[in-house]
């Protein structure tokens, strides 16, 4: 309909405002994620206020539409950061968000430009003021856990003449687990809708488990729910607790349907081993393109084009690793490629911390993605990952001067 007169200005302030289509909130104690996609981009201001604390989000020109009313009802109990939020008009042509901390953070704003499926988004990131310290956490696991295994046997365990068959250990191997993708970044999908991000997660989980059960093994998960992680930050946490592996668990698509099976990247030094691993390397990452990620922030590791000696004895011992669990997942699937590939992973390029990138199975096949979403399934992809880490430290021990080397 034709706007006339009064009506026409009308008309035109309303299409000038930018429309809110969704709102998100991805809640974790790395960093709690607020996401406001809109059909175009949204300008802002971002400040803080004391005394409560709170985070003040103003959206200029933003329309004042259900997706952005309804933001304050996604905020959980749990949330580490966000105590409550409330959205309204704070004058013409502003839509004010006000966000009631729970304790003192560092927040960050930016704007990501459409990609795979998501209009403009604007992402406000909420981070602790004092960092988690991942090591720090990991060995107080360590601890009890040493703490439990010396507590002294009740009588009717132990009889006499008799001693316990458990091996010393005196030096915990530190392996960190990623699960591909999470939050904002679905990862690939299956026909029948299932996302890769949800299959990678149950199955770091079930091969977490089974990792802390193991007399000589600790894990620590990347992520341990449904978020986004940077790619650089998978890399940092696996270098700040001095990882002596680092396993990205993955369940890719590729165009053709039919594609199946298992395969295990390596990071390499020049080329990528074959044209598929080249494409595949290239789309994964992409995924701080999807999931989100401020690029005024630089990171050393991902940007890094040389690579130096030390890390060329690390591709050489993320081969040996990717070759065992190769081995093993060959028995619970049929492979994809019968050696390990080499492509420019980005999550691969820890300097010091040897790295492979596990697909379990093609989540485009419809037949591996039924069996993906299986549990049975997943506990043998778990395990058959963990024989093939266990074959590799027996011959290749973690190296001394660990922190968390026992005493």
């Amino acid at each position: 309909m034709a706007c006339l007169g009064l009506g026409a200005l009308l008309c035109f302030l309303s299409a000038a405002q930018a429309q809110v289509v969704s709102t998100r909130i991805w809640p974790a104690r790395d960093y709690t994620r607020v996401t406001i996609e809109s059909k175009s981009k949204l300008e802002y201001t971002l400040f803080t206020v004391k005394d409560p604390d709170r985070l003040v989000l103003d959206l200029e020109s933003a329309s004042l539409g259900a997706a952005l009313a309804e933001l304050h009802g996604k905020v959980v109990a749990d949330d580490p950061y966000i105590e409550k939020l409330r959205v309204g008009r704070n004058r013409p042509g502003v839509v004010r968000v006000v966000l009631d901390l729970k304790t003192e953070v560092s927040a960050q704003a930016f704007s990501l430009k459409p990609v795979a499926g998501y209009g403009h988004r604007l992402v406000l990131d909420i981070y602790p003021l004092v960092a988690p310290d991942p090591l720090a956490a990991l060995i107080d696991q360590t601890e009890k856990a040493a703490a439990a295994a010396a507590a002294p046997a009740r009588e009717d365990e132990t009889l006499p003449g008799k001693t316990p068959g458990k091996a010393v250990v005196t030096r915990l191997a530190t392996i960190v687990i990623d699960a591909g993708h999470g939050g904002e970044d679905p990862g690939a999908l299956g026909r029948h809708g299932s996302r890769e991000k949800d299959i990678t997660l149950n199955i770091a989980r079930r091969l977490k488990a089974l990792v802390d059960a193991e007399p000589n093994m600790r894990a620590l998960l990347t992520r341990d729910g449904d978020y986004f992680l940077p790619l650089h930050m998978r890399v940092d946490k696996a270098r700040k607790v001095r990882a002596d592996l680092f396993v990205s668990v993955h369940a890719d698509a590729f165009v053709r349907p039919h594609a199946r099976g298992s395969s295990v990247f390596a990071l390499s030094g020049k080329r990528a081993t074959s044209e598929a691993a080249r494409w595949l390397a290239r789309k994964e990452n992409e995924a701080d393109l999807i999931g989100g990620v401020n690029l005024g922030v630089k990171d050393r590791y991902l940007a890094q084009t040389l690579l130096d000696l030390s890390q060329t004895a690390t591709i050489d011992h993320s081969l040996r690793l990717g070759s065992s669990v190769l081995r093993e997942l060959g028995q619970v699937n049929r492979l994809h490629k019968a050696r390990v590939e080499q492509a420019s992973f980005a999550v691969l390029k820890a300097p010091d911390v040897p790295s492979i990138l596990v697909e379990t199975a093609f989540i485009s096949n419809p037949d591996e993605e039924r069996r993906l979403n299986d549990d049975a399934y997943q506990d043998k992809l778990a395990r058959a990952v963990l024989v093939g880490i266990r074959q590799y430290l027996a011959k290749n021990p973690p190296r001394p001067g660990s922190p968390l080397a026992l005493n």
